[in-house]
């Protein structure tokens, strides 16, 4: 819209209505204060009427703003704050000679003054009226200086909530980028100011407690704290996974004990809490590679040894169709949802070596000897997509 004024004001000017090129020049002032230009071009019109002590205050206002923002790319800080404030001076109805020298101050490290400056600027803004751009400028500068100031989690609240202000008038990219990092910064600070672990030994004790108990939701509550206490206490993770398992909860239970084994790979018990959720989730063929992979770091260790074996069982029972057809029709159900399996059905060349195996004596011979092929098989076998009578 300030571009449209602008456009009227320079055809009247053109035409010699120097009048209404004023007005227009005005009115694109108004939209877009920051906009030099316009006040350049005012200062024409003003002049071109002899009204030349208007013409001179324009031209004086252009003047000492472009000043200001050649000082300032300088990071000539001093002399940017004398040209902005002699403009403000000469017209204290533009707030961007506010929000400039906001800015100035607040490269200078001065946030108090930046603030009040900014706060001036939002004040004047909604006395006059300003375009919401202006006022989305101040508040979010006003809230750049006090994430500077911060020095603790809650420090970051005001200027959150500046942000949140400033989006409200203009929603400005830069400004939700600032927002999501200020949260992002808060959320950290609280976790550090939180961080205790010793208070992270007690709580998880007392879980500990209440699981031998068999209170599972009040042993989660004290593994949680536990864990907020100290993100870090990968044993905290596997006994909320455990928790979780023994309440059927089992994606719940699934990341937990995948986080613990991503905190501490050579913890085998984060990989005997992953293969039970996966056994009681009927994935056998992957409950057995957790297994093996936990024996890696742990060869002797008796409770993976005996997943291992609990899962062989179970899929030799699914090879030899010993499931009821209820059983085999939900474990079929459940296979189609995994992508991997999803994806070997979906193989022509897999599709082939099934009709194969149905059809081709011969041909499955062959498959028989590629292992590739007859470890996809083997999903499918384990899956119960597949049964070998």
């Amino acid at each position: 819209m300030a571009e449209e004024a602008k456009a009227k004001g320079n055809a009247a000017f053109s035409a010699g209505d120097f009048a209404a090129a004023i007005r227009h020049f005005s009115d694109a002032i108004a939209l877009a204060p920051s906009n030099h230009v316009l006040y350049s071009n005012r200062s024409a019109a003003h002049a071109s009427l002899q009204n030349y002590a208007e013409a001179l205050s324009d031209a004086q206002k252009t003047k000492e703003k472009e000043s200001g923002n050649a000082a300032y790319k300088k990071k000539d800080f001093e002399t940017a704050i004398g040209h902005y404030t002699k403009a403000l001076e000469l017209d204290d109805e533009d707030i961007s000679y506010l929000t400039n020298r906001a800015a100035v101050y607040l490269e200078m490290g001065k946030f108090e003054e930046c603030i009040k400056d900014c706060e001036k600027a939002v004040e004047k803004g909604r006395e006059l009226r300003t375009d919401y751009k202006m006022i989305a400028r101040a508040l979010t500068r006003k809230g750049t200086a006090l994430v500077k100031m911060a020095k603790c989690s809650k420090d970051y609240e005001p200027a959150i909530e500046t942000f949140q202000k400033a989006l409200t008038e203009h929603r400005n990219p830069d400004t939700l980028k600032k927002l999501n990092e200020a949260e992002k910064a808060k959320k950290e600070l609280e976790q550090e100011e939180y961080f205790d672990p010793k208070l992270a030994d007690e709580e998880r004790e007392k879980g500990n407690e209440l699981f031998k108990q068999q209170k599972y939701p009040e042993a989660i509550k004290h593994y949680t704290e536990a864990i907020k206490r100290n993100p870090k206490d990968h044993k905290a993770y596997s006994n909320r996974a455990a928790c979780y398992t023994k309440l059927g909860a089992m994606p719940e239970g699934l990341k937990d004990a995948e986080k613990c084994i991503e905190l501490d790979p050579t913890f085998s018990k984060g990989y005997t809490r992953k293969g039970a959720v996966q056994f009681f989730m009927k994935e056998y063929d992957k409950a057995m590679e957790t297994y093996k992979e936990g024996l890696k770091h742990d060869p002797n260790n008796q409770e993976l040894l005996d997943g291992i074996k609990r899962c062989v069982e179970q899929i030799n029972k699914a090879s030899r169709g010993d499931f009821t057809p209820e059983e085999l029709k939900e474990r079929q159900a459940k296979a189609m949802q995994d992508p991997e399996i999803q994806s070997i059905l979906q193989d022509p060349i897999m599709r082939q070596v099934l009709t194969d195996f149905q059809e081709n004596p011969s041909a499955a011979q062959e498959h028989t000897k590629n292992p590739m092929v007859m470890n996809k098989i083997q999903k499918l076998i384990s899956a119960g997509i597949v049964q070998m009578k």
